[in-house]
């Protein structure tokens, strides 16, 4: 008689529920071509590079001006937010000249991403950017831009194949830095496919690596309670460096923490 009430007590007992992923937000590009429907576009890399790490991606597309405000209800529900790459800024927003080099990213994009740097830097929200993802938190900061390495910094070595295809190169990583922290080695061999840079570092930024010849790699808060992390190189792609896992790793452990001080706190 006890055994079937044992029994049946498992048998009544709920499955255990999986635990709840947490949130990560990813900003989506936008292709305008001529003559053709413009749509959203996110690289499947970042979004299995942010399972992998433990997180669920939620996409923010790119939305008119006068929907910008709609996102912060999704922004309260991510612990942090990766900012994607793409083509390159408009310099004529940011003082510089337009010139022939430059393929700039089609306004409503920026209009997005700059109301998205606005909340990340209000929030202090843990971000990581990529590409021109880690030139705009640059720029936000107050940083400026090389708009093309082979005429703003004739010394610098290739950084892109004009073939399209793969191109890699070494970064320093610089000592006592978060990133030197993520990746534990000073040298890392990355993919690399940019033709423009940080010029002048932003406000409260430091330098967290370099390439042979100078050009600067990644940057990061001065702040050591906030993961604000920029990389030149595509840690998502398919031509990543096995040690590129560690840096979404951190990132979702990093963004988690700060969530729930904040949690805690309020």
């Amino acid at each position: 008689m006890a055994a079937r009430i044992k029994e049946a007590k498992i048998k009544d007992k709920a499955p255990a529920l999986p635990a709840a992923r947490p949130l990560i937000a990813i900003n989506a590009d936008l292709v305008a071509a001529k003559n053709a429907t413009p749509f959203a576009k996110i690289n499947l890399g970042y979004i299995d590079a942010i399972i992998g790490a433990g997180a669920l991606p939620v996409v923010l597309p790119p939305l008119r001006r006068d929907n910008l405000e709609a996102i912060d209800a999704l922004l309260d529900q991510c612990v942090g937010i990766v900012l994607t790459g793409g083509a390159d800024m408009d310099p004529r927003r940011n003082g510089q000249a337009l010139t022939n080099a430059v393929n700039p990213m089609p306004a409503r994009r920026e209009d997005a991403d700059r109301y998205l740097l606005a909340k990340i830097f209000e929030r202090r929200m843990s971000v990581l950017g990529i590409g021109v993802g880690m030139q705009q938190l640059n720029v936000f900061a107050g940083g400026t831009l090389h708009l093309h390495l082979p005429v703003d910094n004739p010394k610098a070595m290739p950084h892109y194949d004009q073939t399209g295809a793969p191109h890699r190169h070494m970064v320093l990583i610089e000592e006592n830095t978060r990133l030197d922290d993520i990746y534990g080695t000073q040298e890392l061999r990355v993919n690399s496919t940019h033709h423009q840079a940080v010029n002048q570092i932003g406000k409260r930024m430091r330098v967290a690596a370099k390439s042979p010849d100078g050009v600067i790699e990644a940057i990061e808060s001065t702040d050591p309670n906030w993961f604000c992390v920029g990389v030149q190189w595509h840690p998502e792609a398919d031509t990543a460096s096995a040690l590129d896992v560690q840096i979404f790793e951190c990132f979702v452990m990093a963004a988690v923490r700060a969530a729930d001080g904040v949690l805690v706190a309020a």
